[in-house]
């Protein structure tokens, strides 16, 4: 009998929000990422990595304002790749020794991995995803004047905002599908992957973002997976959330879960990507579930027990 079949999508909290906290987040998830192992699963890890790919953008932009001559300008692809190696390689070592300390001898692998966007996506119009240091007026300014889009965060802040177009195909798919197949842990599309648009027969980087979740279930489709595991700061999903008549929700099928984000139920930015893509990945097969919850909780919500299913 063939293993069952899980991709999980790790948020913020799961990864740290510096360097130093990263290599002690990764040790606790990765005790979670080795019971669903132990319990049989065959895994796909993709993460978050706004806090990272933001320190590194600040970092490679100071670098070559200060150092124009020798190091030039950073493109924002560039430090999507920069970061996927980041944390791949904390993430994939802790994974590793955990799986060594019960007896389990297998592989996990980073594959940097570019995703396909449309050019004409309605967000390259519409850029909402922040990034990079909060700057003053004058730097802002000259952001603007280089073509970039920034918004006011606060009086006299501003900071630099990028589209977060929908992932179309992966282009490493092939790789990652091998070292599934091979039963191997493959840790892919970091940061929802980098975005690249396909001009001829070359791949281009483009100054964008995309959502981790919604790319996470696209690679949970492309990898026929059983379950989808969106894990984040909150133990489930909820209606009204922050407001008195807050209520959590167990389960809900696809048509209450497309009704709550007609309603405006889920905020755009943090938990409807994750409810989208939790149904456009049920919806794509039988027998599929999405669970969202916190890591603390995940192998109960698996169990049904906890979180919340949508079904």
């Amino acid at each position: 009998m063939s293993k069952k079949r899980m991709v999980i999508a790790l948020g913020h909290k799961d990864l740290g929000f510096t360097l130093t906290e990263q290599k002690e987040a990764v040790k606790r998830t990765a005790v979670m990422i080795g019971d669903f192992i132990e319990d049989g699963y065959q895994v796909a890890l993709v993460f978050s990595n706004a806090p990272q790919v933001g320190m590194i953008h600040t970092a490679m932009k100071d670098l070559s304002e200060h150092y124009p001559k020798q190091y030039g300008k950073v493109p924002l692809s560039v430090c999507s790749a920069m970061s996927q190696g980041m944390i791949g390689y904390d993430l994939q070592n802790a994974v590793r020794a955990e799986l060594v300390k019960r007896g389990i001898y297998k592989t996990a692998s980073t594959v940097l991995t570019q995703v396909l966007v449309d050019p004409y996506d309605e967000s390259f119009y519409n850029p909402i995803k922040k990034v990079g240091k909060i700057m003053g007026p004058e730097e802002a300014k000259a952001e603007e004047d280089n073509g970039n889009h920034v918004i006011m965060v606060a009086d006299g802040k501003f900071q630099r905002v990028v589209p977060a177009p929908t992932p179309k195909s992966i282009v490493e798919i092939d790789a990652i599908k091998a070292l599934l197949d091979a039963d191997q842990v493959v840790i892919a599309c970091g940061g929802g992957g980098i975005p690249v648009l396909r001009q001829g027969s070359e791949l281009k980087g483009a100054a964008a973002v995309i959502e981790k979740d919604r790319t996470a279930g696209l690679l949970a489709k492309e990898v026929d997976a059983d379950i989808l595991l969106i894990t984040t700061a909150v133990d489930h999903v909820s209606l009204n959330f922050g407001q008195p008549d807050e209520k959590a929700i167990d389960k809900m099928t696809i048509e209450e879960a497309e009704q709550y984000i007609k309603d405006g139920h889920f905020e755009f930015r943090s938990m409807q990507p994750k409810v989208e893509a939790g149904v456009d990945f049920v919806q794509s097969g039988k027998d599929r579930k999405c669970i969202i919850t916190s890591m603390e909780l995940a192998e109960k919500a698996v169990e049904g027990l906890a979180g919340t299913a949508i079904i």
